[in-house]
């Protein structure tokens, strides 16, 4: 171990006197392999948790879980929503809490229902030749075949809840409270049937939300299109329409020309100036003949009449005079090819219209758009046409193009236009009133399930008022609005973000007519249109779906919900609900039942409204909003305190992943190759409020600071072995300077780490540690105090010191780390502690960090030493690099330092700071070292070059410090 030169030797091997680091944690992790059989020692972990901390009085905190759809394996967006969720359970639980968590699972709607059609036509069979309840019942089985593989997968990833008490929105009870929630809307008049415009998916054949309509770039044909004018109000001028000029047309722009048939007015802005136009001459030498001519005569806003013409081909043109369009009526352009056209088509003052493209008008089809809707209805028109069916073909009563599709709905060309846009082209060609034409690519909004794109289509459909007065004088939007204002929220932007979703939002459309849902369970009279509203129809309607699930409402007679009423007067509905009614009412079954106001006496306590939903940044108009309606329409307040959002997980390069391209990175291949707690611990690293980045190097970032923390743990059980209470130091006046200013770092640390814990800040937990265990640990403390660990008696004052804050570090350490990375954690506290509980670690309860452990005055005393240390560092590295010195203990340094900086070293010994046999300290105005040789003999135990090596004769190799440690050694031996 020593070349003994210069001193006597003893020829003993002092190895086994020395106290180097022993255990049998390992350096490799393997988790692959070791967090399984954690996973199966730590049994019903949640439940253990739960009963300890009921046993222990803690305060109780609610996170509702966003359920994730029941279709497929987790992806990484699925790892991360469900990891961040862990974070907050494990964190609050280590925080003193008694934690209810309960995943769930939505079930319902148009993926699964998708799937099983497929499934059917495979074997022959179309969707209408199989009976509801047969379709239903292969749809629960599919969902409850991906509910079980998910919880598997969510469970090796750490994730800790009450699985055994899941929910899911397809369980009879689930749908039975959704149809309770249902009839509180029913009961409350809050809920309306409408004809109007919504959006609507021709492959689903069913109408859309907000939140299930996703932007996609799309290249669709633009026209423009004369409208001729065929009367005016006296306010005209009377040649307007004088035989010796042409009749002049008023001109619109449209990227829909299928909705042309639906025509029923044209909109203008009241505060744009419009103007007469004449083309003096049409462009020369085109390969086609334009569809105007010299003469023609158009209304169009003065801003776009240069575009507008140009379009048309015109090489000149000339302004007559201003037009107000007000009072001008028009011909609808395909009259003259059939009288089902011939009705007169208005001039309706609209506020949504502009002059920042098109033409300055916009062509009005109230059956096919929102706004057209609106301004139809203003003026006093109360007739919305119906054109398109559910297949998005026209119906059998329009005329010209009956039967035509606008969007193909099967085969290969799904998705894309079908014969109806060509065909209306060319019957406006045929009518002389296609003015010009061309494509157009812009976003278009397209179904979030099919990525098909979608349409505007007139049907019935049932809604929640926004803006009713409730029984409390407020309307939903009210309620909505004062609760989101009431919730905080993280990050902070989020509460503007949704607060302005929902101050713009339409009256909220529930209904769907699919079969895979749960119904609007509810009768209609017939004779006024009235939902009926009977609390005796309505519990036996419950009752039912509670015992047979809602399948019972399509397959049970009227007569067993109805009772007295006459099923001959009443419209059974059979359309579902949206999936977001749905899962905006969990809140109602999952938690409200498990409430002390419900009465609820179990071991599964919780609390109304939750303290925290969790989900991603989409949710904002998706399942917050919906819980947030559901909630404020039912009990007048959202179902949660706090929201939380994350962004979305992206390939290394920023890009969004795709399996297409080949960028995703799958949970299942990271947690076999890795282990979960590498997966976990990219999550605490990266800024989770923003989207994320990950892949094989950052991976592999993780892996080295996942090392660095399990070296650290490594080093602190191999250091601790055998330290026992009797061991530690408990009066806070007897730690030397370096254990006190440890202990500052490690209560410095503890506040902001519970803080951060408490914000759900979690890479504001994880990165200080990380830098701590690297910094402070490692590169100083652990390295001062290696003499003094490995060579001091094992009595001295200075060694029991040493190790018993080594022990804080651990303590705290496996504490901090236990919900970022529970298994290594948990591997660290079994490894000291064999015969603690499985799962001891993550059940401990972190305590407050003794308040005499903050001293400002030796960390600002630190920083100083530290000043110097990189200095000497420096020096002795370039000495060792030069083959001044073979290592630090070679060195005796001469250091100059100003006085300030030198008055920090005062009651430490200096040679230990530097890690070397010696040092001179000299007043100077700069930091500089020296690097001489330590010319005194090497200690053939500790290597250190010091003068009093050999002046214990019965030890002539050994130092006097040393020789006193191996003679009480030897002493013990007897």
């Amino acid at each position: 171990m020593s070349d003994a030169d210069n001193t006597a030797s003893s020829g003993r091997d002092y190895r086994d006197t020395v106290f180097l680091p022993e255990t049998d944690f390992p350096m490799r992790g393997g988790l692959p392999k070791k967090e399984p059989e954690i996973l199966e020692k730590w049994g019903d972990l949640y439940g253990t948790l739960r009963a300890q901390r009921q046993a222990e009085k803690a305060p109780l905190y609610v996170l509702h879980d966003g359920p994730p759809y029941a279709n497929g394996d987790i992806h990484i967006g699925h790892a991360l929503n469900k990891t961040l969720k862990d974070f907050v359970v494990r964190s609050r639980f280590l925080m003193g809490y008694d934690v209810d968590y309960v995943p769930g699972w939505d079930c319902h709607g148009l993926p699964i229902e998708w799937k099983i059609e497929e499934e059917y036509r495979k074997k022959g069979r179309r969707k209408d030749e199989v009976s509801k309840e047969e379709f239903r019942t292969a749809c629960r089985e599919y969902a409850g075949k991906f509910i079980d593989l998910q919880r598997d997968q969510f469970l090796r990833l750490g994730i800790t809840g009450d699985f055994e008490n899941r929910y899911a929105t397809m369980d009879f009870a689930s749908e039975a409270a959704i149809v309770k929630e249902f009839h509180r809307f029913k009961n409350s008049g809050q809920l309306y049937r409408g004809s109007k415009p919504v959006m609507w998916s021709p492959v689903e054949r069913t109408a859309l939300a907000d939140a299930e309509v996703e932007y996609h770039d799309h290249v669709s044909p633009t026209i423009w299109v004369k409208f001729p004018v065929v009367g005016m109000s006296d306010s005209h001028p009377d040649d307007l329409l004088a035989f010796r000029n042409q009749t002049p047309s008023v001109v619109i722009w449209t990227t829909t020309p299928w909705t042309i048939p639906a025509n029923r007015a044209i909109s203008y802005g009241p505060e744009i100036k419009y103007g007469l136009y004449e083309v003096t001459a049409m462009e020369e030498g085109l390969e086609f003949e334009p569809w105007a001519k010299a003469g023609d005569r158009f209304i169009i806003a003065d801003k776009l009449a240069e575009d507008v013409l140009k379009a048309a081909k015109a090489a000149s043109f000339t302004r007559i005079y201003d037009i107000d369009p007000s009072g001008l009526e028009c011909a609808h352009p395909l009259a003259e090819l059939d009288s089902g056209y011939g009705y007169s088509v208005p001039l309706l003052a609209g506020d949504h219209v502009t002059d920042d493209a098109g033409t300055g008008f916009v062509h009005t089809a109230p059956g096919h758009g929102a706004d057209d809707y609106a301004v139809w209805l203003a003026h006093g028109h109360r007739d919305v046409p119906d054109t398109v069916d559910p297949d998005g073909a026209y119906y059998p009563h329009v005329p010209l193009f009956a039967g035509l599709k606008v969007l193909e709905t099967e085969g290969k060309k799904t998705g894309k236009f079908g014969p109806a846009n060509g065909a209306v082209m060319e019957k406006l060609i045929e009518a002389g009133n296609l003015l010009a034409r061309g494509r157009v690519e812009h976003s278009y909004p397209h179904s979030w399930r099919s990525k098909a794109p979608i349409i505007f289509r007139n049907t019935p459909q049932w809604f929640i008022r926004m803006d009713e007065e409730l029984a409390d004088g407020n309307t939903l939007r009210d309620r909505a609005l004062t609760a989101i204002d009431n919730t905080a929220f993280h990050p902070a932007g989020g509460k503007n973000r949704i607060r302005s979703m929902v101050e713009g939002r339409p009256d909220w459309l529930i209904s769907r007519q699919r079969a895979w849902g749960t119904p609007l369970a509810m009768y209609v009279d017939k004779t006024t249109g009235q939902p009926l509203n009977d609390p005796e129809v309505d519990a036996r309607i419950v009752a039912a779906v509670a015992e047979g699930g809602a399948d019972v409402w399509f397959t049970a007679p009227d007569e067993q919900f109805l009772g007295n009423h006459n099923p001959a007067q009443y419209e059974k509905i059979t359309d579902i609900l949206d999936v977001w009614f749905d899962s905006g009412s969990t809140h109602a079954f999952t938690i409200d039942p498990r409430t002390a106001e419900s009465g609820y006496t179990g071991n599964r306590p919780s609390h109304w409204p939750a303290d925290l939903y969790l989900e991603g940044s989409d949710q904002h108009r998706g399942w917050f909003q919906s819980s947030l309606l559901e909630g404020c329409g039912s009990r007048g307040r959202a179902p949660f305190n706090a929201v939380l959002t994350h962004g979305f997980t992206l390939d290394e390069k920023g890009e969004k992943m795709s399996k297409s391209k080949g960028n995703t990175v799958d949970p299942a291949t990271v947690i076999k190759e890795s282990g979960a707690d590498i997966l976990r611990l990219w999550v605490a690293m990266v800024d989770y409020s923003e989207d994320q980045r990950i892949g094989k190097q950052i991976l592999q970032t993780t892996v080295d600071a996942y090392r660095k923390l399990r070296n650290t743990v490594r080093y602190l059980l191999g250091a601790l072995k055998g330290f026992d209470e009797a061991e530690r130091i408990t009066d806070y006046s007897q730690f030397p300077p370096l254990e006190q200013f440890i202990l500052h770092r490690l209560w410095e640390l503890d506040a902001q780490v519970k803080t951060a814990f408490e914000e759900y800040r979690f890479q504001d937990v994880v990165r200080p540690v990380i830098e701590f265990c690297t910094g402070e640990l490692s590169s100083l403390y652990f390295d001062v105090r290696k003499d003094s660990l490995y060579c001091d008696r094992p009595d001295s004052l200075k060694r029991r010191a040493v190790r018993t804050v080594m022990d804080e570090v651990f303590n705290r350490l496996t504490a901090w780390l236990s919900p970022i990375t529970p298994f290594t954690m948990d591997e660290a506290w079994s490894s000291r502690f064999p015969e603690a509980a499985a799962g001891a670690n993550s059940a401990r309860i972190l305590p407050q960090a003794p308040s005499e452990w903050e001293n400002t005055a030796e960390a600002a005393r630190w920083a100083k030493v530290e000043k110097v240390l990189e200095v000497v560092n420096e020096a002795l590295e370039a000495a060792r690099r030069d083959k001044v010195i073979g290592g630090a203990l070679d060195a005796w340094p001469t250091v100059t330092a100003p006085a300030d900086l030198l008055a920090a070293y005062e009651g430490l010994d200096a040679a230990e700071v530097f890690r070397t046999s010696g040092a001179e300290l000299v007043e100077g105005e700069a930091i500089t070292a020296v690097i001489k040789t330590a010319d005194y003999p090497k200690c053939a135990r500790s290597w250190r070059r010091v003068p009093d090596v050999g002046s214990d004769a019965d030890y002539p190799d050994l130092s006097a410090r040393d020789a006193d440690t191996v003679r009480y050694l030897d002493s013990l031996k007897g």
